[in-house]
C-alpha cells in the first residue's frame, strides 16, 4: 500500500504540471534532408506550413478575417485549396489539391496581443510568393521558429512604465488632475508589472486579473493615504483609483470581435466578445471588492478650470501618451507605437472636442473618432506597411469606456440599479460605436473588405 501511494503522488504532480496543450512537432512534417522545394512538396508538408502560419497569426491577437486571408494566400501560392474555420484559440482547416485531402485541428494554449510579431508574420506572408521558389519546408519552419522565439520586445519594468503612462494620461482625459494622475501612474505601473510577471509564468487568466487589479487598487490607496498625511491632500482625490486599473481593458479582443462579426465570422466574433466580457467582469468585480475593503468610492473628479486652448493642447499630449503606452503594452515597436499615438492624438482629441463644443452624444462622437482613426491608419499603411489593426486598435483603446463599465458594476453591487443601468447603457453604446467606426473606415478604404467572397 505504501509503495502505491509513493508512486501515485509524484505521477499526479507531474500530470498537473505537464502542458495541457501538447506542442506540435512541426519539423516532423518536413524532411530535413530533402531538397524538394515547398511548392513541389507533398500535401501534408504544405498543409503544415499553411496551418502553422495561421496559428501564429491567431496567437498575435488578430481577427479571423486576417488569419483566413493569410492562409488563403499561402494556399494559392502552393496550388492548394483551403477551407478554414477560425475561433479565438483554435483553427480547423482542410487542404486538398484534387487528389488528396488533409484535415487538421490546431489550437494555442493562451491568447494575447503581439503587434510586433503580427508585423513580422504579415511581412512573411507578403514575401512568400518570391521566397517559396527557393525554400524547402524545413527552411520555412526554421524561419517561423525564428519569428516565434521573439516573444516580447520589452521587460516587465518597461511594460509597467507603459501602463503607468497610459493610465496617467487616461486619468487626465477622464477629468482627473495632477494628484490623481501621479497616484494612478504609480498604482498602474505596479499592477501591470505584476500582471506581466504572472503572464510570463503562465498563471491562469482569472488569477492574473484578480491579483493585478487588487494590487493596483491597494497601491493607489496606500499612496493616497501617504499623500494625505504628508501633503494634506483632500479626500476627493481618492476617485482616481478607478483609472489605476484601466490597463486591463481588453481593447484588442473587443475591437476584433466587432470586425469579425461584421464579416459574419460569428464563431470568432462571439468567442472574442465572450473573452472580453469575462475580463471586464472579473476585473470590475475584484475592483469593487477592493473598493469595499478599502472604503473607496467612485466619485466625480474635481472640475479643472483652465483655458480652452490649453485644455486642447493638453488633451492632444495626453492622448498621444496614452495611445503610445497602450501600444507598447501590445508589444509594438517604438516607431509603430509612435505612429499609432499620432493617430490616436488626432482621433481622440476630435472625439472629446465634439462632445464638449457641439453637445454631440458620446457614442456618436466615438463613432467619428474611430472612423477618423481607421481612415488615417489606412493612409499610413500604404506608405509604412504596418498592419492596419496594429495602428487602429491602440489608437481607439483609449476611447473604451472602462470607467463607465466599472461604475455600472459598482452600482449593481450596492443595488443602485438606476445608476448602474445608466452607466452600463452609456458604455454599451460607445462600445458598439467604436468597432463600427473602424469597420466603415475599412469599407471605405479597402476594396477587399466591402464584399463577401
Amino acid at each position: 500500500m505504501d509503495s502505491t501511494k509513493d508512486t501515485a503522488g509524484p505521477a499526479s504532480y507531474v500530470d498537473i504540471m505537464e502542458k495541457n496543450h501538447m506542442e506540435i512537432p512541426w519539423h516532423d512534417y518536413a524532411k530535413a534532408d530533402s531538397n524538394v522545394l515547398i511548392e513541389n512538396a507533398g500535401l501534408i508538408e504544405k498543409a503544415s506550413v499553411i496551418g502553422r502560419v495561421g496559428l501564429m497569426m491567431l496567437s498575435c491577437g488578430t481577427g479571423a478575417w486576417r488569419v483566413r486571408t493569410s492562409m488563403n494566400r499561402l494556399s494559392k501560392e502552393l496550388g492548394v485549396t483551403c477551407t478554414v474555420d477560425v475561433g479565438l484559440m483554435s483553427i480547423e482547416f482542410n487542404c486538398f489539391d484534387g487528389t488528396d485531402c488533409v484535415s487538421q485541428s490546431l489550437s494555442i494554449a493562451n491568447t494575447g496581443v503581439n503587434t510586433s510579431k503580427l508585423y513580422r508574420m504579415e511581412q512573411f506572408v507578403e514575401r512568400f510568393p518570391e521566397e517559396k521558389t527557393h525554400m524547402t519546408g524545413e527552411q520555412i519552419h526554421k524561419k517561423l521558429d525564428t519569428i516565434e522565439k521573439i516573444h516580447t520586445l520589452y521587460s516587465p519594468a518597461k511594460l509597467g512604465f507603459a501602463a503607468a503612462l497610459a493610465c496617467c494620461a487616461f486619468t487626465f482625459l477622464l477629468g482627473g488632475g495632477p494628484v490623481e494622475m501621479i497616484l494612478a501612474f504609480i498604482a498602474a505601473g505596479v499592477g501591470n508589472v505584476i500582471r506581466t510577471k504572472l503572464i510570463k509564468h503562465h498563471y491562469t487568466l482569472f488569477l492574473n486579473i484578480a491579483v493585478s487589479i487588487s494590487a493596483a487598487c491597494l497601491v493607489y490607496d496606500i499612496c493616497f493615504h501617504l499623500a494625505e498625511i504628508i501633503f494634506h491632500i483632500p479626500a476627493l482625490h481618492e476617485a482616481g483609483y478607478i483609472c489605476s486599473m484601466l490597463f486591463i481593458i481588453p481593447g484588442f479582443p473587443f475591437i476584433t470581435s466587432g470586425i469579425d462579426l461584421a464579416k459574419l465570422d460569428l464563431r470568432s466574433g462571439l468567442e472574442r466578445l465572450t473573452y472580453s466580457i469575462i475580463i471586464i467582469l472579473v476585473a470590475t468585480m475584484f475592483a469593487w471588492i477592493m473598493a469595499l475593503l478599502l472604503e473607496l468610492q467612485p466619485q466625480d473628479f474635481a472640475v479643472l478650470h483652465m483655458n480652452p486652448l490649453l485644455h486642447l493642447v493638453l488633451r492632444i499630449i495626453a492622448s498621444f501618451c496614452g495611445v503610445f503606452g497602450f501600444s507598447i503594452m501590445f508589444n509594438s515597436s517604438v516607431s509603430m507605437a509612435s505612429t499609432a499615438a499620432f493617430i490616436g492624438a488626432a482621433a481622440n482629441t476630435l472625439r472629446l472636442e465634439l462632445v464638449d463644443f457641439t453637445g454631440m452624444p458620446a457614442a456618436a462622437a466615438a463613432f467619428i473618432g474611430a472612423l477618423t482613426a481607421g481612415l488615417l491608419a489606412s493612409l499610413i499603411k500604404k506608405s509604412h506597411g504596418y498592419p492596419r489593426i496594429s495602428l487602429t486598435v491602440p489608437s481607439i483603446v483609449i476611447m473604451v469606456p472602462g470607467l463607465y463599465l466599472y461604475r455600472a458594476i459598482y452600482n449593481f453591487g450596492i443595488m443602485s440599479l438606476y445608476e448602474a443601468v445608466s452607466w452600463f447603457s452609456a458604455a454599451i453604446m460607445i462600445i458598439i460605436a467604436l468597432p463600427l467606426g473602424l469597420i466603415f473606415a475599412r469599407i471605405l478604404t479597402d476594396r477587399t473588405f466591402r464584399y463577401c467572397t
